[in-house]
């Protein structure tokens, strides 16, 4: 009975007639011998020709040396067949029918012998010879590729695992030097390794498959370096941008002294530098994407200047000097070293390289608007890049305008003459509103702009306006649209709303971002008159800042530069907090916060000149002036203590006009819109009577408007 249904079944499976002979080793289950399969190669004439020749020679060496074709082999004999000739359903029919628990052992024990290790199995197993153990693992796979072709991709991945279980269970030290002799077995085994990751992607089975990365990366399959950086690469670049979090590797049998990756950043990165060394020592071909994947992954760790370390590295056959040059400039400017990325640019831009580089010209313009000292190299930087892209795009355009605005805008600042600063003030927004035409107002960082120069110019209806626009287009997602718009709004000495849009904010933003809202808010509850609730917020400011700076000296991923300004940030709070102590005469608590100040920063502008405003206001004018003196000598250019130096000199020494006017006039130099160097400019004018009373009144007018005008911190 057994028989019959077993012809059916292979009559299902639409086999040729003329494979009788090899259906009874199916019907019986039993080995059938060589001389009675003599007409094995005439029973298969009708698929030969489909069929690689070297399959049957094969097939017949193995008959020729075990004597017998079993059960199992039959079938992957016949499954390869089936698969060969595209029905892939019915090889997998055929594959399904092989019993791996029965040929795992044999397998096993023919790849233990093959590795000269000892093995635990019974001696009733016989091993199984090499061309059956290649025929059976082979059989396997193809059962996987089945299963992959017919998008049954876990099946496929589990039955693809099989082949990597058993050699790897066989051979727990790695495939011996010897095991590539059988070219075919080798092939098989190095066709599973590199499968089995990409079935699970495809399974949607993220853990599953950084495992087998793993797996096929540190077990030793006789992979060649080509195999190897491929597996690589693949698995980094997996690692960077398959969106979920791998469980940490086991490497155990690593040194203590070994690094031991923590992420999936850190071992991507780790991978991509492998890859990178293996390209300069030449072992593998030059790949210029390694180093793309590689960029982007230390500028998302926030380690741009161990890019820069690389490129530098980098052998000139591989990287283009103008290439290295920008590349390194990006590094240096991500990493907050402003300065020498512009002097990078400088040389790319030279007219022995290459002046027309947009992008650098671009990037140089950004850098050069960031500082009042370079802002006219910045003007000239935008105006070339403009003349190279003329008919280019509208949205390059716009962006180039806005830099040019922005370079013009910081060049203003520095103008002596006040016609000079008057006509860059216009020429900076007549370019930032081509940008915007250019942009139709979508870019944020024009309209951004757009509304914090109209606010420094103290044109507050339109800045509000851009600035409610930027929040817009924002979705109130960046603090720095909140900031300005309340800024704005204190400005017209509307501070209740301003408030209402400062606790708006914190509730929509993340603790990290709250830092500058905080200040904002305790500032717009001072002009309030709302002291105690300011005092409250100093010290939530405090409680956050603290946090930070605890988190950024614990291995965060933070440049030096954030780690400065979390500490600036964390002085200046005391400072601010000291400053409101002292409006209330509360002096120990100024002593308090003072202290807590020169533990951050022991060389603070800011803290000597709180200190000297506490000497001022006990009426200890010299020691007042020391202070200021020594902050000036920290800082030359701060305001508060040049205006501070004046009005302490007008007490001590009155006569010292020409002293008393230098400083009033240094501080007017660095901040054109401070009211209150105005105003004692004025008080100064007025004291020497009626030779400067039209002076004394100009600036008792620009004094009173600016004030009317003034945000409670500056709009920038």
């Amino acid at each position: 009975m057994r028989n019959e249904n077993s012809v059916k079944r292979l009559k299902r499976e639409r086999f040729s007639g003329k494979s009788l002979t090899i259906m009874k080793c199916f019907c019986s289950g039993e080995p059938v011998k060589v001389n009675e399969m003599v007409s094995l190669p005439e029973s298969l004439g009708e698929v030969q020709k489909k069929t690689d020749s070297r399959n049957i020679e094969e097939a017949e060496s193995s008959l020729r040396e075990s004597g017998s074709l079993n059960y199992e082999e039959a079938r992957a004999l016949l499954g390869r067949i089936e698969y060969q000739k595209g029905n892939i359903e019915g090889a997998l029919h055929v594959f399904e029918g092989i019993d791996i628990s029965t040929v795992t052992p044999k397998i096993k024990l023919a790849l233990s012998r093959r590795g000269h290790r000892r093995n635990s199995y019974s001696k009733d197993t016989t091993p199984m010879k090499k061309h059956e153990v290649t025929l059976i693992l082979e059989a396997i796979l193809l059962k996987a590729k089945s299963f992959q072709a017919l998008g049954k991709f876990k099946e496929a991945a589990q039955s693809c695992k099989v082949i990597l279980d058993i050699v790897e269970s066989s051979l727990p030290d790695g495939l011996p030097e010897n095991f590539g002799a059988d070219c075919k077995l080798q092939e098989t085994v190095i066709k599973a390794v590199e499968l089995l990751p990409e079935l699970w992607k495809l399974a949607d089975c993220a853990q599953e498959a950084i495992l087998a990365y793993r797996r096929a990366l540190l077990h030793h399959w006789n992979l060649d370096a080509e195999m190897t950086s491929k597996i690589q690469k693949e698995f980094a670049i997996y690692l960077l941008y398959s969106g979920g979090e791998a469980i940490l590797p086991n490497l155990r049998s690593q040194m203590d002294t070994s690094f031991v990756p923590k992420n999936n950043l850190e071992e991507g990165i780790l991978l991509l530098m492998i890859l990178l060394r293996k390209m300069n020592r030449k072992m593998i071909q030059w790949d210029p994407s390694i180093m793309d994947h590689l960029s982007f992954a230390l500028s998302v760790s926030g380690q741009p200047r161990a890019l820069a370390s690389l490129v530098e590295e980098l052998p000139p056959e591989f990287i283009d000097r103008k290439e290295m040059y920008y590349t390194l400039a990006m590094c240096y400017d991500g990493d907050g070293d402003s300065f020498a990325s512009l002097n990078l640019l400088r040389k790319l831009l030279s007219a022995r390289e290459d002046p027309n580089h947009v992008p650098a010209l671009l990037m140089a313009s950004r850098i050069c608007g960031q500082n009042p000292e370079f802002a006219e190299e910045g003007i000239g930087y935008a105006q070339r890049a403009l003349e190279n892209m003329k008919g280019g795009c509208e949205q390059m355009a716009g962006v180039t305008n806005h830099l040019l605005g922005v370079s013009l805008s910081e060049y203003a600042k520095s103008a002596v003459a006040d016609s000079e600063r008057g006509t860059k003030q216009s020429e900076a927004i007549q370019a930032m509103e081509r940008a915007g035409k250019l942009t139709k107002l979508k870019d944020v960082s024009i309209v951004y702009h757009l509304s914090l120069e109209h606010a420094e110019q103290r044109k507050l209806d339109i800045a509000l306006y851009y600035a409610k626009l930027l929040l817009k287009l924002e979705g109130g997602s960046n603090h720095r649209g909140w900031l300005l718009l309340a800024r704005i709004l204190s400005a017209q000495k509307r501070f209740v709303d301003a408030e209402t849009i400062i606790d708006t904010a914190i509730d929509q933003t993340g603790k990290w971002d709250q830092v500058e809202l905080l200040r904002t808010k305790a500032k717009l509850q001072i002009a309030q008159g709302h002291l105690n609730n300011a005092i409250k917020t100093y010290i939530q400011l405090l409680a956050v800042l603290q946090v930070q700076r605890k988190s950024s000296g614990s291995g965060k991923n933070l440049s030096e530069g954030n780690r400065g300004n979390i500490q600036h940030l964390e002085s200046e709070t005391w400072h601010d907090l000291a400053n409101l102590y002292l409006s209330l005469s509360q002096w120990d608590d100024v002593d308090k916060c003072l202290s807590e100040s020169k533990a951050i920063d022991p060389h603070s502008a800011s803290r000597w000149h709180a200190s000297g405003l506490l000497n001022e206001a006990k009426g200890l004018y010299k020691k007042s002036l020391e202070a200021y003196i020594v902050a000036l000598d920290i800082d030359p250019t701060h305001v508060p203590s040049l205006i501070s130096s004046a009005v302490v000199l007008q007490q001590l020494s009155p006569d010292s006009y020409p002293i008393i006017r230098s400083f009033l006039l240094d501080a007017l130099r660095h901040d054109r819109m401070n009211h209150s160097a105005w105003h004692n400019l004025g008080l100064l004018y007025k004291a020497r009577g009626a030779a400067t009373a039209s002076e004394a009144a100009e600036c008792f007018q620009a004094a009173a408007f600016l004030e009317e005008t003034a945000p409670v911190e500056p709009f920038r």
